[in-house]
């Protein structure tokens, strides 16, 4: 058996090619929408792709089971209670695909979403007891899927939690305590609220350690996973229904376009949205008014399906040799309609000198001096709420970055406005959507609420 495991860190995401080496038939699990990786494997190996299994409509990023079917031929498989516009096989619970020896099992758990499965890996198709088990969104290490999100209509939460707790509580750990566990998602991603780190672990191990795998009842455990989940990003819900439709494939052979200075402009001038993902640094040193700053060297699409829509038309500022990146990792969320990116912005964003504009930021001791003063500025806390919990600064306003453009309106447009973060990423892109939207005097602060603790005195802690 070959069995690889594809980690994307921006996205938190895992998917998995499980293959038969003596026949050379393989499956893809959960693939993302930039297939090359995958394909290039497969070539290398000697395999043949046959078949991509999503373990449920993914709400986080497109995935890329058109491109990889339009590249190979495979058949797509769902769980028996999806619905596509595009041709899929179901897969029933108990059902067997074999590959050779290698043989996949469906297990049905829903409860994350009402079609999502799981997929049991036996190395050898007489194993009594499986290699590993694909667990999607269903369990994670550390965690369960969230049934929150309302990303299948017409099911309630209450509804998909009841399903969630028979999933993992009856099914997952009916499994042998030996039997790996391989999650589609790991810390950092908003489908769960205690993800961690490691990116397989075992059924003991979960059974050990997961708070929401320990013995409980429906009610109880229905109280535990639905408390202090985070703010879902705006995209998800597009994401949701876009896996389900028959859109458009991503071709990875056509690279972004590199604009002239007067295309750049033009494009701007007619509403096209200005994504800078240089460092926050470089961006307060000069940017394009009204540009959004969502620095690539973080979670960037996510970032970026939080503050823009999925029906802008972009427009990209980034280091040359990363607008290629850029692009793709938005259109691994969804987010298609980019008109290219500026050529060589350390020498035409001067050419542009009109149009540019400098960002405050300020440090916490300046802070501290400013609301000591007979005119504060407003104070915009954008953490998530478990994070806000753990201090927070007195009097400040709290709005999550996934919710501060609904409620963008609650801000002052009179009063100088200082957002804050953990450590300064979140801050930078707040500061700029706010300034994008109309609060002319709003700065972000350098080092966070981190940064801000180390101004109190011992005695105030």
């Amino acid at each position: 058996m070959r069995f690889t495991q594809y980690y994307l860190d921006c996205l938190s995401q895992a998917s998995y090619l499980i293959a038969d080496e003596t026949t050379g038939r393989a499956v893809l699990v959960d693939p993302r929408r930039d297939i090359g990786e995958y394909l290039v494997d497969a070539r290398t190996h000697g395999l043949t792709i046959e078949g991509v299994i999503n373990t449920h409509f993914h709400a986080d990023f497109l995935a890329g089971h058109l491109e990889v079917a339009a590249a190979t031929g495979a058949w797509i498989g769902y769980g028996q209670r999806a619905d596509t516009e595009y041709e899929i096989r179901k897969l029933t619970d108990g059902e067997r695909v074999s590959l050779g020896d290698v043989t996949l099992q469906v297990m049905e758990t829903p409860g994350h979403t009402p079609e999502s499965i799981s997929v049991l890996v036996y190395e050898h198709a007489t194993d009594s007891t499986p290699y590993g088990v694909l667990t999607g969104d269903a369990l994670f290490i550390g965690d369960v899927g969230r049934p929150d999100l309302l990303a299948s209509a017409g099911v309630t939460a209450d509804e998909l939690g009841r399903m969630l707790h028979d999933s993992v509580q009856h099914k997952l750990m009916a499994l042998p305590d030996e039997v790996r566990v391989f999650p589609a998602h790991g810390a950092g991603s908003a489908c769960g609220k205690n993800l961690s780190t490691e990116r397989q672990s075992t059924i003991g191990e979960q059974r050990r350690t997961n708070y929401a795998c320990a013995p409980m009842n429906v009610d109880q455990f229905l109280t535990l996973v639905t408390a202090g989940q985070p703010t879902a990003p705006g995209y998800f819900a597009f994401d949701a229904a876009l896996n389900r439709q028959a859109r458009d494939l991503f071709d990875h052979d056509v690279a972004p376009r590199a604009l002239t200075t007067k295309e750049f402009a033009e494009a701007r001038t007619a509403g096209a949205i200005v994504i800078d993902a240089r460092d926050p640094h470089e961006f307060a040193a000069g940017h394009l008014r009204g540009a959004l700053n969502i620095p690539a060297d973080g979670r960037f699409a996510e970032t970026a399906g939080t503050v823009a829509q999925p029906g802008d038309t972009l427009l990209v500022v980034a280091d040359p040799d990363r607008a290629e990146e850029i692009v793709i990792r938005l259109a691994r969320i969804g987010f298609d309609r980019v008109l290219g990116y500026l050529y060589e912005p350390e020498t035409t964003l001067p050419q542009m000198e009109a149009d540019l504009t400098r960002a405050s930021r300020v440090t916490a001791a300046d802070l501290r001096t400013a609301l000591d003063s007979p005119q504060p500025p407003v104070v915009l806390d954008v953490r998530g709420a478990g994070e806000r919990e753990q201090g927070a600064i007195d009097g400040s306003a709290h709005i999550p970055l996934p919710e501060l453009r609904c409620r963008i309106t609650e801000i002052p447009t009179d009063r100088p406005v200082v957002v804050h973060c953990a450590g300064g990423y979140r801050s930078s892109v707040a500061a700029s959507l706010l300034r994008a939207t109309g609060h002319p005097d709003a700065s972000d602060l350098l080092g966070g609420y981190a940064a801000w603790q180390l101004t109190v005195a011992p005695s105030a802690v």
